[in-house]
């Protein structure tokens, strides 16, 4: 609903905006433990808490079906499990990370976000759980921006 909101603001102000979706896809896989546990520590988890994530999350084998069959046991070294209820709640952590840089450059003046006359609303990305929308100036410079990060 914002994004057609943006699109329409920018139609009828004669704007041009940049917008760029960007799907993590599998993007449970591809999460480093090692990311998660700077995440954790970042976001202010106790070391207990951080403990039990640990214990829930890392390591583990996993196996897959081929024809009905499984495979041999495959050491797991990365990633969250699909299905796993912890696994939405820590990619979060993992997806803050790039909420953060966005902030970051917005605050920068490095990236040109969507500025609206309500009280200097300026609009720089949106995330729905494994989904980002960047939105900015439509600018090569905020593509090489978006690129970097």
């Amino acid at each position: 609903m914002v994004i057609n909101e943006v699109v329409d603001w920018a139609k009828n102000s004669n704007q041009e905006v940049l917008i760029l979706k960007v799907d993590f896809e599998k993007a449970y896989d591809s999460v480093e433990w090692s990311f998660l546990m700077y995440m954790m520590k970042r976001v202010g988890l106790s070391r207990k808490w951080i403990a039990w994530m640990q214990a829930c999350v890392w390591g583990g084998s996993m196996s897959v079906l081929v024809n009905g069959s499984p495979t041999e046991e495959i050491d797991i070294h990365s990633g969250l499990k699909q299905g796993d209820p912890l696994a939405p709640f820590l990619f979060l952590l993992v997806a803050e990370s790039f909420s953060g840089l966005m902030r970051n450059v917005v605050r920068l003046n490095m990236f040109e976000g969507v500025r609206f006359n309500i009280e200097g609303l300026i609009l720089s990305h949106l995330q729905y759980a494994d989904d980002t929308i960047c939105i900015g100036k439509a600018t090569v410079h905020n593509l090489w921006v978006l690129k970097a990060l």
